[in-house]
């Protein structure tokens, strides 16, 4: 399941993505267009500032803009930095590898094959997907 904070990542980043030949927008503005708490997204910007994605600007006129053009901003990278792992099992991460306690035999176990497809399914689709995309299929959602 997708997290709030990955989430409300993706829909800022998006919102910044459409704000991407204006000043930068306010946390407060970004926050009350999305319905996401101030607090939290402070943290998440904060978040996306750190790995690269965005500036900041302080003062009058401040506040947050993309750092990147939007599409080369990926999702596999949001969900990363804001929940770690794309795969639904430990012993399945590619980044995040940790051995399931209670397994035997990795090699021959099931459960673990199974998983391994649906990451590289999960994978394939996130690390195609950048931020312009969905502003793409948002813009054709809403001319529906």
């Amino acid at each position: 399941m997708l997290s709030k904070k990955t989430k409300y990542a993706i829909k800022a980043l998006v919102i910044l993505g459409k704000n991407m030949d204006k000043p930068p927008m306010q946390i407060s503005k970004i926050a009350e267009m999305e319905r996401i708490p101030k607090k939290f997204l402070e943290q998440i910007l904060l978040d996306m500032r750190n790995a690269g994605f965005l500036y900041s600007k302080k003062g009058a006129g401040g506040g947050y803009a993309l750092n990147k053009d939007p599409k080369d901003i990926y999702l596999v990278s949001i969900m990363r930095i804001t929940d770690g792992p794309v795969a639904m099992l430990p012993c399945a991460s590619l980044n995040f590898y940790h051995k399931c306690d209670e397994c035997h035999q990795e090699t021959t176990c099931g459960i673990r094959d199974v998983f391994i497809d649906v990451r590289d399914a999960t994978l394939k689709i996130l690390s195609e997907t950048s931020i312009a995309d969905v502003i793409k299929r948002e813009n054709k959602l809403i001319n529906i």
